[in-house]
């Protein structure tokens, strides 16, 4: 199923605690409906000292959010969008914001 977020798309969180926060997604798990997003939702990993990390201490790190949290960034005016798609006369498939119509990026390649 085609989803309304992509990787390496610029999204804004639209509820939770980070509500308002713009990052770039660096991984979709399309099975557990979950998004990470640089700079969104950071934790504390407690670490013991180990020869990866010698100091040990809390490590910060991105922990993934759910999809329906996040919404893409509108290219033109930066705030949050809904999705539509666009079919092309060459047949394929373009995600575009609803507001302003700008392009979000192809999702399917014009048969040849």
């Amino acid at each position: 199923m085609a989803r309304h977020i992509a990787k390496g798309d610029t999204v804004v969180v639209i509820a939770g605690e980070d509500k308002g926060k713009t990052g770039e997604v660096l991984r979709v798990d399309t099975k557990a409906d979950r998004v990470l997003v640089q700079g969104v939702n950071r934790v504390y990993r407690h670490m013991r000292p180990s020869r990866q990390h010698p100091q040990g201490g809390r490590i910060q790190k991105e922990m993934p959010i759910h999809i329906s949290n996040v919404l893409p960034a509108d290219p033109e005016t930066s705030q949050p969008t809904r999705v539509g798609v666009k079919i092309n006369d060459d047949g394929s498939k373009e995600r575009i914001a609803r507001k302003s119509g700008a392009s979000l990026g192809t999702i399917k390649k014009a048969r040849s």
